[in-house]
């Protein structure tokens, strides 16, 4: 018997995720267990299938000694045993476990969970002496609103106009003079 409506039996399946069970007219059928899923249960993922995919590349890293191991084809029961095997070898060696060190070039300094800063700007993980964008070439992520409002020395020139308005000086770059370079902005206001 169909799935679908009274009128239509034929038409559409629900989906076979067990908390979902939606009617969907245009399923997805996985291609490895060969069930219907609707359009949020249709990556293996969200529907956490139970076959995996034999022709797939997958490697897992161990924890103690980061060695890789390739595990392609296999079930998670054997991964584990895998896992368990290459510990109980006497290749498993946690001296040989490569640390995180800091990416800039020339710096040597293992990251460490009390001296490791992220870059709230760029996302990189590096060490406490380059922590600052200037310091470790920070590379910035074009977001929406320093599109919209121009580039950082402009907002900065429109804050000490704004800010000598506030105090009645003109704190502008024309008062200054030509001294201050334009990469580095002062911090004095005026």
């Amino acid at each position: 018997m169909g799935e679908g409506t009274e009128a239509f039996p034929d038409l559409g399946r629900h989906c076979q995720h067990p908390e979902c069970n939606q009617l969907d007219f245009l399923p997805f059928n996985c291609d490895r267990c060969h069930k219907d899923f609707c359009l949020e249960h249709r990556s293996y993922m969200d529907h956490e299938c139970p076959k995996p995919d034999r022709t797939s590349r997958k490697v897992i890293v161990c924890e103690t000694c980061s060695a890789s191991n390739e595990t392609t084809g296999q079930d998670e029961e054997d991964e584990r045993v895998m896992m368990e095997k290459h510990v109980k070898s006497g290749s498993c060696d946690p001296s040989k476990k490569e640390k995180l060190k800091c990416p800039i070039k020339r710096c040597r300094e293992v990251l460490t969970y009390s001296n490791t800063s992220t870059c709230k700007t760029c996302q990189v993980k590096v060490c406490l002496k380059h922590r600052f964008p200037a310091d470790h070439n920070c590379q910035r992520r074009p977001t929406a609103a320093s599109s919209s409002s121009g580039s950082a020395g402009q907002w900065n020139e429109k804050f000490l106009a704004a800010l000598g308005l506030r105090n009645g000086k003109d704190c502008s770059k024309d008062s200054r003079g030509s001294a201050a370079s334009p990469r580095a902005p002062s911090v004095k206001a005026c």
